[in-house]
């Protein structure tokens, strides 16, 4: 009979880590996946903004020299990240590739312009930048005309800072529900010994001693949570970077890093500041009630 409850015992107490070991799991692995998300969404909101480009056309009259010349600065332009000069046959070329039609066999002559296509630094890529580079640039008197998508630019920014404003207020939430789940589960795993606590009390033990082997569980479960939600987040990585390696996602290994460093310091301090106050509080009930 004893035997039996013993076995019953052990898999309620084998349960009961489990389901704290899970809790804490899950919840840091959200927290991880958001916090990856934070140190990478500037990246990926640059490379988009670097993505848009501006067109220069220079008119017919533009000699190469004119036109090398005006490479050459912007090679040293602080806001020019790369630009591809195109020749008017060039272009021509790109647009019967497109249409799949020949346009100058009819025309008789080639109407395009050569262009030189600049991708600005994302920290350009806003609406006051961008209108003083084409004012500065509309100086050149052999610049007939300069195209960008003007909507795009103000749509872009303006997301970013509503996603950005999301992003935070998601991350409070996240960070408030973890606190909550992982400390419900702990709780859930000192009540079911809350008659283990007061025996002790009853027959002298301090209050720290009594704490003491509860915490250091706890921490052990919490660490074992972080650790496999660290080892996940880096499968997480590896499967990223290798489906998509333009992103260049672990490029910031440091921050990296300090992400994983985090959801294992949250692991440790969550559940040993639950631990503490669930056991200070069954150590603080009076015998009766504890029914």
């Amino acid at each position: 009979m004893s035997s039996s409850f013993d076995k019953f015992q052990k898999r309620r107490l084998i349960s009961s880590y489990f389901s704290v070991v899970l809790s804490v799991f899950l919840v840091l692995f959200l927290l991880g996946i958001l916090g990856l998300f934070i140190i990478n969404s500037q990246k990926l909101a640059n490379d988009f903004k670097e993505k848009i480009a501006m067109t220069v056309f220079f008119k017919n009259e533009a000699n190469d020299t004119i036109l090398k010349s005006f490479g050459k600065e912007l090679k040293t332009a602080p806001y020019a990240r790369t630009t591809v000069y195109v020749t008017k046959e060039q272009a021509a070329k790109q647009h019967t590739d497109i249409i799949g039609e020949d346009f100058m066999t009819f025309l008789g002559e080639n109407p395009l312009q050569n262009s030189y296509d600049i991708h600005l630094k994302a920290d350009y890529v806003e609406k006051d930048s961008i209108s003083k580079i084409e004012a500065k640039l509309r100086t050149n008197p052999m610049i007939d005309d300069i195209v960008y998508d003007k909507q795009l630019v103000n749509l872009v920014n303006d997301n970013i800072k509503k996603v950005s404003m999301w992003i935070l207020i998601i991350s409070g939430f996240l960070t408030f529900i973890a606190v909550l789940l992982i400390n419900s589960s702990l709780r859930l795993s000192i009540h079911s010994n809350r008659f283990i606590i007061k025996t002790m009390q009853m027959v002298g033990a301090t209050k720290s001693f009594i704490r003491k082997p509860f915490v250091m569980r706890s921490i052990k479960l919490g660490m074992i949570g972080a650790a496999l939600a660290i080892l996940s987040l880096i499968g997480v990585l590896v499967y990223v970077e290798t489906s998509f390696p333009d992103l260049g996602i672990l490029e910031n290994k440091g921050l990296i890093a300090l992400v994983l460093l985090t959801v294992l310091g949250i692991g440790i301090l969550i559940t040993w500041l639950s631990t503490h106050f669930a056991t200070q509080r069954f150590l603080n009930l009076r015998t009766d009630d504890l029914y």
